[in-house]
């Protein structure tokens, strides 16, 4: 069941890793200039956007590094406490197990029957690896989070995650979400399985 109350999704700032095409998963890497800069702004945004309704909303982020400092960004731009929010597990970004820290070139040429399999099914594809995860998996349990939402919420998490919740909300076929482009510079709005990007 997807909640009939505004979500506002923020994907965490640019990481070094972000900026060097590094499959980056669960590897625990913080923001860089630019992300910490990206993550300012789109609270000055946010900021725009529900005004003097902030305090019907819930903050919540992945207890990841770079989401706890986009979310303290964020809030700090919009005058309020940093870290006045709270975490949850689920929004964990997708374990890309033994792939993490590679870039698309380097499993091209190290593992190219597995991406073969991964570009035929991005979905469902799990990588190697302990703990590993496709977005399918991924999938349930930010199903598990987003039917937990009671109220108007703004949720800072990470690409994987966003790409699961377009899925769950049944605006784009598994292919076409898992293709989505994310972007680190705007927020995208959940209200009544409606989905819209804004940005500044």
């Amino acid at each position: 069941m997807i909640p009939d109350v505004p979500i506002y999704l923020i994907r965490h700032g640019q990481t070094d890793w972000n900026a060097e095409g590094r499959f980056q998963g669960q590897h625990d890497i913080p923001l860089n200039e630019i992300g910490r800069g990206q993550a300012s702004r789109n609270g000055i945004l946010l900021q725009s956007l529900i005004g003097d309704r902030v305090a019907e909303f819930e903050f919540v982020s992945s207890p990841m590094t770079r989401t706890r400092q986009t979310m303290e960004l964020v809030r700090d731009a919009m005058g309020l406490e940093p870290r006045d929010y709270t975490t949850n597990d689920a929004l964990v970004e997708l374990c890309f197990g033994d792939w993490e820290g590679r870039t698309l070139s380097e499993l091209t040429t190290l593992f190219p029957e597995a991406m073969h399999r991964r570009e035929a099914d991005k979905w469902n594809f799990v990588p190697p690896g302990e703990r590993a995860e496709s977005y399918e998996i991924l999938s349930w349990r930010v199903s598990g989070w987003l039917q937990s939402v009671t109220g108007p919420t703004v949720c800072v998490t990470h690409g994987g995650v966003m790409r699961s919740i377009i899925k769950l909300c049944a605006v784009s076929a598994a292919i076409e979400a898992s293709e989505t482009d994310i972007r680190q510079d705007s927020i995208l709005k959940l209200e009544k399985r409606a989905l819209t990007w804004i940005a500044a």
